[in-house]
């Protein structure tokens, strides 16, 4: 596989574009979270031959959805999602457990609400295209204290707890990290419920 990355400074949020890689196989990709579609993400697909066999969204906000309007008119793409409908268009709808195999992808759907009640990781080998739920070192913003203990207590049990220690974890804003370092470092995953001078374990906010 290969990866494109590409930031949307509109929301400081992040793109991705992953494409198959080998000669031998049909040039297919899939784009994840498009806040933006621009001639660069454009030239990604067209510049390879892809042919875009789907969309990928980890949550129903803005900034992660906005470039729907003009990749629909581009490309006759099937949008998956656990939200029934985001961006005004209809979805294929996952759930939690799932595994879809859009083209070559094989994508495992994790769903992690917290940050937002449709929140999702998707896990592609070993990518974890992780939206807003976790970034390097934090955990996404959330409402309620009920919300910050139900999103931590996803990550835990189903993000920290993937065996083995190879994954990527590429998130909606920020650098990438590994899910080794997010085990190790993540203060806000590590100290959820202790007292912390100054800190709070669910301040992020996008």
């Amino acid at each position: 596989m290969r990866l494109y990355y590409h930031y949307c400074p509109s929301g400081f949020s992040n793109c991705y574009v992953l494409g198959t890689d080998r000669p031998s196989d049909e040039k297919q990709a899939i784009i994840i979270d498009p806040g933006e579609m621009n001639l660069s993400i454009l030239s990604r697909i067209e510049d390879n031959d892809y042919t875009l066999r789907g969309i990928l969204i980890t949550h129903d906000h803005p900034h992660h959805v906005q470039g729907l309007t003009t990749i629909m008119k581009i490309y006759d793409a099937e949008i998956f999602a656990i939200n029934p409908a985001v961006g005004g268009y209809r979805t294929t709808l996952v759930r939690d457990g799932d595994v879809v195999d859009i083209g070559p992808f094989r994508t495992e759907v994790i769903s992690v609400p917290g940050h937002s009640a449709d929140s999702a990781v998707f896990k592609i080998g070993w990518l974890l295209f992780t939206g807003d739920t976790l970034t390097a070192g934090l955990v996404g913003s959330t409402a309620s204290s009920y919300a910050a203990a139900t999103q931590v207590s996803s990550l835990r049990n189903k993000i920290l707890s993937l065996p083995g220690d190879d994954y990527t974890i590429l998130p909606g804003h920020g650098p990438p990290s590994s899910l080794e370092a997010e085990r190790r470092f993540n203060l806000d995953l590590n100290s959820f419920g202790q007292e912390k001078k100054g800190r709070s374990a669910f301040r992020v906010e996008f």
